[in-house]
């Protein structure tokens, strides 16, 4: 079971507790958490985590092969989701990694700022 996260804080349900997140909404967060971790930062867990933040010194060419191996590789300890596309777009200084992902036969899109 996870809670909901907003804004890198947890949201309270107005009752005293906090927002319960069950199915595909948990899988989404869980999936979006591991994508927006740098790898690597979490010491008792070095393999949690993605390498989207380095895309940024790669060279454009590179970008969206390199986009679609760390997206793989972050989400690959999550139990039945599928990685079904990834696309990096680049837009000024800053890129957007889209994953189109599927869990249980149902359909999630992540995006991330990198």
């Amino acid at each position: 079971m996870e809670f909901l996260l907003r804004d890198g804080d947890y949201v309270p349900d107005g009752a005293g507790s906090l927002v319960k997140l069950t199915g595909a909404e948990e899988v989404l967060q869980r999936a979006l958490f591991r994508l927006s971790a740098r790898r690597g930062s979490f010491p008792l867990l070095p393999e949690l985590g993605s390498g989207l933040y380095l895309l940024g010194r790669e060279k454009p060419s590179a970008r969206q092969a390199l986009a679609a191996q760390y997206v793989a590789q972050a989400l690959a300890g999550e139990p039945g989701l599928e990685v079904e596309s990834v696309t990096y777009v680049q837009e000024g200084d800053r890129g957007q990694v889209r994953a189109a992902l599927r869990w249980q036969g149902q359909a999630m899109q992540a995006t991330v700022e990198v």
